[in-house]
């Protein structure tokens, strides 16, 4: 009797199916969890810059500057300009495309003597002027390819 009691404690018992543990490769583990960690990077960055507030100051007879009083060092900033707002036939113009923590800007008051200015946090280094959608930062640049000309002029 007492060697089928030892026996039977060590005898394995079946492992259903649904109780093994999963075969996940690794690697896809790895992936996912670098993944997950960049998406959260990418939006801790991108909630830290706050909305830009603008300054703006006659410097002289033709020139202003234009000052973003909260920018931060991290943040691309571009001006924009449009003399109407919320009029299709009068859309947001570039007036200026910074550098990396650039905050103050001088504009030519010639070129945009009346108006309203924006200023707008790159997210992606790409001018909003070459992006292939403004409004989806991971469009990236505009490229066009032209195959050829359809009446055999030369395009530069």
């Amino acid at each position: 009797m007492k060697n089928q009691t030892s026996q039977r404690k060590h005898q394995a018992c079946p492992i259903e199916k649904s109780q093994r543990p999963s075969r996940r490769p690794k690697a896809l583990t790895v992936i996912l969890g670098l993944g997950v960690a960049t998406l959260a990077v990418r939006l801790a960055l991108a909630q830290s810059i706050p909305q830009p507030v603008l300054a703006i100051t006659s410097v002289s007879s033709n020139q202003m500057t234009i000052n973003i009083t909260n920018g931060v060092s991290t943040g691309n900033y571009e001006l924009y300009w449009t003399p109407v707002l919320a009029n299709s036939a009068y859309p947001w113009t570039a007036a200026a495309i910074g550098y990396q923590g650039q905050t103050n800007f001088t504009v030519d008051i010639a070129t945009f003597p009346t108006g309203f200015y924006q200023a707008v946090v790159d997210t992606n280094a790409i001018p909003l002027w070459e992006a292939a959608d403004p409004n989806n930062p991971g469009a990236g640049i505009l490229t066009i390819t032209i195959d050829s000309p359809t009446n055999n002029a030369v395009l530069n």
